[in-house]
């Protein structure tokens, strides 16, 4: 049994520095880069995909709604053509960082409100799935487990990876508590870690109104911006490694 450890990176702007991505980066091994829109700009891209590169973590594009000052968590009404073309262009950006660093782009992952909508919206999951093909086919697509997003990858095609969330709390239909809800967040370390080796284990998790509902589970993603970021990733992998899950990243697929 393997599992994937990705963190969101690159939040930063300049020397004003948000998470803990130098910290983080020895506990995971996929990082998705922040590419100026939601948050990060190009000094801190490039540093970024440099810390990852030296450590052998894998490098995601991580696009966003272009909205720093909501932290692109805030929906916006663009249509799925606008879509396209804004994560074609985050993705473009980071990949020319990437090959400056002689590194190569391995994922791309939607962030915040567009990674939400996209979980449920199957004309906005199409676009971002469109991009991704149009860039790179061989790249993976990240998203919500389960959701449209995954379903519009498979069918153009992407590897895709299934992904759940060891800081978030779960609702009926699989889909994340929204976060202006009470305990849409996990603050407890031991809690979170015991929620992710039961659902790497068991494919299931509890949600908030106490049933299980399955899950399917191919990455974890461990938030780096909390305040619990760093204690997050050392007990998560170390729980994981105690139970004989190997941590790895997802192999690419091949492209003819």
């Amino acid at each position: 049994m393997k599992i994937d450890l990705n963190c969101d990176m690159g939040e930063s702007f300049g020397a004003y520095k948000i998470g803990h991505d130098e910290e983080m980066m020895p506990f995971i091994t996929s990082a998705n880069i922040a590419c100026g829109f939601h948050a990060g700009d190009p000094d801190v891209m490039k540093r970024t995909v440099h810390l990852a590169a030296i450590q052998g973590v894998a490098i995601g594009v991580h696009p966003g709604f272009s909205d720093l000052i909501g932290f692109g968590r805030r929906n916006m009404a663009l249509s799925p053509e606008e879509i396209y073309s804004m994560v074609l262009y985050q993705i473009g950006a980071l990949t020319a960082f990437a090959k400056a660093e002689g590194a190569a782009i391995h994922h791309v992952k939607p962030h915040g409100a567009l990674y939400n909508m996209a979980a449920t919206r199957a004309d906005l999951a199409e676009a971002i799935a469109s991009s991704v093909v149009d860039a790179d086919p061989s790249l993976i697509l990240y998203g919500l487990a389960g959701s449209e997003l995954i379903k519009a990858g498979q069918k153009k095609g992407l590897k895709t990876a299934n992904e759940v969330f060891a800081d978030r709390t779960y609702v009926q239909d699989g889909t994340l508590t929204p976060r202006r809800l009470p305990n849409a967040l996990l603050t407890n370390t031991e809690e979170a870690a015991a929620q992710v080796v039961r659902m790497v284990k068991e494919k299931k998790v509890r949600t908030i109104d106490g049933s299980d509902i399955d899950i399917d589970v191919e990455t974890v993603c461990i938030h780096g911006d909390g305040a619990h970021a760093l204690s997050f990733a050392q007990i998560i992998r170390t729980r994981l490694l105690e139970e004989g899950i190997r941590i790895t990243p997802i192999a690419k697929a091949e492209t003819v």
